[in-house]
């Protein structure tokens, strides 16, 4: 499909479920009916809830992207926990789709075909791929199309994630259920001795509105598509049964607009060992963690010391949801540590340039809205320069960049800090209101034309998305 065709407003009809609106909807609303549900018939799950019947975690399947591994997309019917089946969009049948687990210096081999009525393709975010490998909005696979993602693992250890990115479809897609995980290992990473196997565990957290069948829609307001139930690893009211040992946690906000404000319900601390790029130099603790769409947790839980029959709860402070319920119902000996000291990371400095990028309002990036056909600016390849993030409001702007990983230098006015989840590597950075954010970026993986946009994907759609060219 060429670009021309790509930019063409596509049908929004997935089976009946889909509830979408036009972009002028979108905007009209913003002015007339600010934080109200569009569409009215919302199932208010946690409104005025006494005890709640919880179900086991799923935990999506395991895949290796080698040998023209297949994956699909299709329209289907899943369980979201107890025998309450949803309407979704999913990869391979999986909701969430099958977790990849590669090694750096690994060929990564995938046949994706898509099974949609509409048209789509697979960004792997975060994953440091080549422009045709990327996933972009101009690459789009038509319904029964097939294309083939090749690409070599070029990057250290860390979580990724894929998902579909056509432009103005994307959070739709998203919401109704296109996502999964990516994991990349390492031997830094190997000779850590990091839970592993059982005491592994992926967690796609994100929230969801259904409707008065059950069914998952897609009924975003003025402020994005902030639903009113939370959701992990597509299960509704999740609990998790757990051994007396350390776990960790691969942590994705995998929400179409939701901050979560993470912390555990007994008061412990988390140990903090990675982020969107991977290690962290070393482990901190932290009681609480804010992260934004798109953003990756990598968190070390101890459950040791805890008596048979404890629970424990995953909890988001900002909307006072109980996420995830860990039960303690095993005790075994467990006598790993928990390291302190995890990666070397070389620091980026010596910027050659300095680009400045507004994101004003809820479709542009420096006054300007998303065009498929044109790149906005070139960046040399292999070249330090610092990238200073402002808002004109409307934020949160969760900033994602395609083609490489950045190093945040420092955050002034708003928040006024940067947290510890901040440093290392990162792909996506939160910008709120008031804030000013400086970066250090350098590509060096792959010339080529890329993108970077607000990954709160209503913003996304609506144009808060810019080309550029590596060249």
């Amino acid at each position: 499909m060429n670009s021309k065709q790509s930019k063409q407003t596509k049908s929004s009809t997935v089976g009946h479920f889909a509830n979408t609106i036009t972009r002028r909807d979108f905007l009209r609303l913003g002015l007339v009916a600010t934080g109200a549900i569009v569409a009215s018939k919302v199932a208010p799950v946690f409104a005025g809830r006494g005890t709640v019947t919880r179900y086991p975690l799923r935990i999506p399947p395991g895949a290796s992207p080698y040998n023209n591994f297949a994956l699909s997309a299709a329209s289907g019917s899943v369980d979201l926990g107890g025998g309450r089946y949803s309407s979704v969009l999913a990869y391979n049948s999986y909701f969430p789709g099958p977790t990849f687990r590669a090694n750096m210096g690994d060929e990564a081999s995938i046949n994706f075909t898509n099974g949609l009525s509409e048209s789509t393709s697979v960004h792997w975010h975060g994953m440091i791929v080549p422009s045709e490998a990327d996933g972009q909005p101009q690459d789009l696979v038509a319904p029964g199309a097939s294309y083939s993602y090749h690409f070599p693992i070029i990057q250290r250890a860390c979580l990724n994630w894929y998902h579909p990115h056509p432009h103005m479809e994307t959070g739709k897609q998203v919401v109704l259920g296109l996502a999964g995980a990516f994991i990349i290992n390492d031997a830094e990473e190997a000779a850590l001795g990091l839970p592993s196997g059982a005491y592994e565990i992926p967690l796609i957290v994100r929230d969801v509105n259904f409707n008065s069948a059950g069914n998952i829609i897609y009924n975003p307001t003025s402020s994005g598509y902030l639903a009113k139930n939370p959701m992990v690893n597509g299960t509704r009211d999740p609990y998790l049964n757990v051994d007396t040992a350390l776990y960790r946690f691969r942590v994705l906000n995998g929400a179409s607009a939701r901050l979560f404000k993470l912390a555990l319900s007994n008061g412990a601390l988390f140990n903090l060992i990675g982020n969107d790029g991977g290690l962290l130099e070393t482990a901190v603790k932290v009681s609480q963690i804010e992260f934004s769409p798109g953003e990756r947790l990598d968190l070390l839980v101890d459950f040791r010391g805890l008596p048979v029959g404890t629970t424990v709860t995953l909890q988001d402070l900002s909307a006072g949801w109980n996420l995830l319920e860990f039960r303690v119902t095993r005790q075994v000996s467990d006598n790993s540590t928990i390291p302190t000291a995890l990666s070397t990371i070389t620091k980026l400095s010596n910027p050659v340039t300095t680009r400045l990028f507004s994101f004003d309002g809820m479709t542009r990036i420096n006054g300007k809205e998303y065009d498929m056909d044109r790149i906005d600016f070139q960046v040399p390849f292999g070249t330090t320069e610092l990238w200073r993030f402002t808002t004109n409001g409307n934020a949160p702007h969760p900033v994602h960049i395609h083609g490489a990983s950045f190093q945040v230098q420092s955050r002034t006015g708003g928040r006024g800090v940067l947290f510890p989840w901040e440093r290392g590597w990162k792909d996506t950075v939160l910008l709120n209101d008031r804030e000013t954010v400086d970066i250090l970026i350098r590509f060096d993986g792959y010339q080529g034309r890329y993108l970077m946009h607000c990954h709160k994907l209503e913003h996304e759609d609506h144009g808060m998305m810019t080309n550029f060219e590596v060249v």
